[in-house]
């Protein structure tokens, strides 16, 4: 059962009709007595409400009675609606308790999008009649992909994949360079109901704040100097599937706010276009920086935040999953040795052993890069832990330095140091050297203060 809470009864008539449609249930209340009479008596599978109730504009009414329905019914996912959208209000509102936030007028198909996804993820997509089956959810049905492991920490972040992939909810993605976020969206879509469409990459760290819009949401000839020829925008392109938005907190405040129109209205406009184009996409962001931080710090619009984070997964470092190591290990050592047509190569377990001590402020990318340097260069049939150590390009720049004492973040700062100063303060080779990428090593940088 869904109840709607809305003083304007032409609201509460379409928004009945909208649902009794799709196959649900519909409770009504004209106010805010008669709606907590409705969630005192039963748990509605949803709250639809609105911000106000009386000739007040300010949301105080909705957020008042969203605290209290949340006090009865902490589990019920609520979705507040109003035609006095603020900024502000829906960030208050989320802060709340409340899942969503829409605005009046809203479009139909998008609601019923938003809807329908809020009840998947709380478990009663199924009193709808368009509601997704969960059918091939199970363990035979699910596609990891390139992922390796058997941790906890990696198990754990599948067994939510699995839960959510086959909705509409936005994901963000987070944890240190190198830890294989591209992998993990690339498996959500996978699982997903969009599997057959599009999965479009995105690096928003690569792009500059002048060609934002060209590249996201394409231009017509003739629209600026230079447009010689019509563009398709990557949104276009990921019509109907889902679009990756990677480094999301590297995207300067000017963007996020182009990027947060066309999260809410799933719409857009391509330059020298001046008709609204249409876009189903689900959107899934990543990023190794703390947003939260970035918010009070007045980096990340908060807003965004929220459009974004309807769902949130978290990959562990590599060093919080060392069992994984040796299994990735035997993955890019097979993989070298195939990809550069070379004999089978063994790797010993005194090597395992080892590998499976380092820190690897690069994760996974940075034992890929040291796995498969070493293969190449010691030509051996079986790799001991002094061919990885040679190759060790920390632990050779680190100068003879005992390790011993120095916390995780000195070890990395005096690699960075080090790594630097061997390749002359060049920033491509020290962030190959180190096993991430260019941006990465820069906010390390800023983070310790190398200059």
């Amino acid at each position: 059962m869904i109840l709607i809470a809305d003083d304007d009864k032409a609201i509460r008539s379409s928004l009945s009709f909208l649902l009794k449609k799709r196959g649900y249930e519909v409770v009504c209340a004209a106010n805010q007595q008669e709606a907590m009479e409705v969630v005192r008596g039963t748990e509605p599978q949803l709250v639809i409400m609105d911000m106000n109730f009386s000739l007040s504009t300010t949301g105080d009414e909705g957020l008042t009675l969203l605290r209290q329905v949340k006090v009865f019914r902490p589990k019920v996912p609520v979705i507040l609606i109003t035609a006095w959208g603020t900024i502000n209000l829906a960030v208050e509102g989320m802060k709340a308790g409340a899942v969503d936030f829409i605005t009046k007028p809203w479009d139909n198909y998008t609601l019923m999008q938003r809807i329908e996804t809020i009840l998947q993820l709380s478990g009663d997509g199924a009193a709808g009649g368009n509601a997704s089956s969960a059918a091939g959810d199970g363990e035979d049905g699910f596609d990891r992909g390139k992922i390796i492991g058997k941790s906890k920490g990696l198990c754990d972040v599948l067994e939510r994949v699995k839960r959510i992939a086959r909705t509409n909810a936005s994901v963000l993605i987070t944890g240190e360079s190198g830890t294989g976020k591209e992998l993990v969206a690339e498996a959500i879509h996978r699982n997903s109901l969009r599997n057959g469409a599009p999965f479009v990459k995105v690096n928003l760290g690569g792009i500059s704040h002048s060609l934002f819009e060209s590249e996201m949401f394409g231009h017509r000839k003739g629209a600026f100097t230079d447009a010689y020829s019509d563009r398709e925008g990557r949104f276009s392109m990921a019509d109907k599937g889902t679009i990756f938005l990677d480094e999301i907190g590297d995207l300067d405040l000017g963007c996020q706010v182009k990027l947060l129109r066309v999260l809410q209205e799933q719409t857009f406009e391509p330059l020298g276009e001046s008709r609204p184009r249409k876009v189903d996409v689900r959107v899934v962001s990543a990023t190794n920086a703390n947003l939260q931080q970035m918010v009070q710090e007045k980096g990340f619009r908060e807003d965004l935040l929220y459009r974004i984070n309807l769902i949130s997964i978290h990959l562990p470092p590599l060093r919080e999953r060392a069992e994984d190591i040796p299994l990735l290990v035997e993955h890019f050592v097979a993989q070298t040795c195939r990809e550069n047509s070379l004999p089978k190569v063994r790797v010993s377990r005194d090597a395992m052993v080892w590998l499976s001590t380092l820190p690897y402020p690069g994760n996974i990318r940075e034992l890929k890069n040291l796995v498969e340097r070493t293969v190449l260069i010691s030509g051996k049939e079986e790799l001991g832990a002094e061919d990885f150590k040679g190759q060790y390009s920390s632990s050779a720049a680190m100068g003879g330095v005992s390790l011993q004492g120095m916390s995780l973040e000195e070890i990395e700062k005096a690699t960075i140091c080090e790594n630097l100063e061997k390749f002359n303060n060049n920033i491509s080779q020290t962030a190959q050297a180190l096993g991430i990428s260019r941006a990465a090593l820069y906010r390390r940088m800023e983070k310790y203060n190398i200059k």
